[in-house]
């Protein structure tokens, strides 16, 4: 054999196998970052995390199936046995476990669920911080309109005559609402604020009673509430129905903000019926949203919602991906609770200001609800045509019970 043959054999044997190499190298897929932590956390994961950035976790919420749950094999037996722990507690946490429980109640087989973590915060942070904010802001901004603005008196002198404004029914039921609005808003800020405003000035022991009694005060009374709400809805949507008087109203500020501007209104203006349909709005929202946690696990409503929202592209209009639409039982009640008490807080602000010009910020106003009559100055002042109605049904009904000659 010559040499030149024997160098040709010898390169031969040396670059085929590093040629298959290369070849495997080209062929082989880029590897998971995560493969050498088996599916754990990177060390940029970590980072990212502690600069606050939000991470894709569907590395881990995915790995929950059969094949997650074995371990590699060395020998007989895994490393960590038959199965590997991370993947069953992975499993326990986004609700993939295969588990068999005694009880029988709803979302019992729910062992874990990290979702709490983030309903926590947002209870704890910005619900609590904003809804604060929201009410001492709303009572600041009356307290600065009546520094200002004064109390609105009728611009004539009272004539001592009395129409009927709201009959007893019509006052209980609005009574009825008012009353167990009241409780609903005290009880429940109690529950929300007790951890940071009571505790500290009395103590754990004494707080205890008072959730306890919140709590059960919070629950029945929602039902007097709901019947208000059905009850003044009944009552007075017909005449909450808007016209262009409403828009002559909103041009004039309704003559809150100018002394002697009196624009003519029916039985009820167009800050009533706003009031009115805010009340409509957010206390079936309040309701629904209060059945729900009354009745926990059984009247879910956030999954069915966002899937809708999805459908329609709403997200998108904001910039935002679509909504999740797969909830675990607690991720409903999280977000029933938080949406009951981000309701709530619109709903506080905006009766204090109907409170506030039911009683002292007009005159003869809570003469209206109080004693169901008003002085007709007062009604020919801010519902003029109101009173031409009931005085020209009064001088038919008069005329129709003048027997005839």
């Amino acid at each position: 054999m010559t040499l030149s043959r024997l160098i040709a054999i010898l390169s031969v044997l040396i670059w085929l196998p590093l040629a298959a190499a290369i070849a495997q190298d080209a062929e082989t897929p880029p590897t998971d970052p995560r493969a050498a932590t088996g599916g754990a956390q990177t060390l940029e994961d970590i980072l990212a995390r502690q600069r606050g950035e939000t991470i894709d976790m569907s590395f881990r919420d995915t790995l929950t199936g059969p094949d997650a749950d074995e371990a590699a094999f060395v020998q007989q037996l895994g490393t960590l046995g038959i199965t590997s722990d991370p993947a069953l507690w992975r499993a326990l946490r986004y609700n993939d476990a295969t588990l068999s429980v005694s009880s029988r109640s709803p979302a019992a087989d729910v062992v874990m669920q990290d979702s709490g973590m983030t309903w926590l915060a947002w209870r704890a942070g910005p619900l609590r911080t904003y809804g604060g904010y929201l009410m001492l802001g709303m009572i600041a901004f009356l307290a600065v309109f009546l520094a200002l603005r004064g109390r609105i008196r009728t611009d004539h002198p009272l004539s001592g005559r009395k129409v009927l404004r709201f009959s007893a029914i019509e006052r209980f039921g609005h009574w009825l609402l008012a009353g167990s609005f009241i409780l609903l808003g005290v009880t429940g800020l109690v529950q929300l604020f007790g951890r940071v405003a009571i505790i500290p000035l009395i103590g754990h022991e004494a707080f205890a009673p008072i959730a306890i009694a919140g709590k059960w005060v919070h629950n029945n009374v929602a039902w007097a509430f709901m019947l208000g709400l059905i009850m003044v809805t009944v009552f007075w949507i017909s005449h909450n129905i808007p016209n262009r008087l409403d828009l002559k109203w909103i041009a004039v500020g309704g003559g809150l903000f100018s002394k002697g501007v009196h624009p003519p209104a029916k039985k009820f203006n167009a800050g009533q019926k706003i009031i009115f349909w805010a009340v409509v709005v957010l206390g079936v929202s309040i309701s629904a949203s209060g059945l729900s946690l009354l009745f926990p696990f059984e009247l879910p409503m956030f999954a069915a919602t966002f899937e809708k929202l999805n459908a329609l592209g709403i997200p998108g209009w904001f910039g935002m991906d679509p909504l999740k639409t797969e909830l675990m039982p607690h991720e409903e009640m999280q977000l029933a609770q938080l949406w009951h008490a981000i309701v709530a807080f619109v709903f506080m602000a905006i009766i204090l200001a109907h409170i506030y010009i039911g009683s002292i910020g007009m005159e003869g106003a809570f003469d209206a609800m109080g004693k169901g009559e008003v002085d007709e100055t007062w009604a020919a002042e801010h519902h003029s045509l109101w009173l031409e109605e009931l005085k020209a049904k009064e001088s038919k009904d008069s005329a129709a019970s003048t027997p005839a000659e």
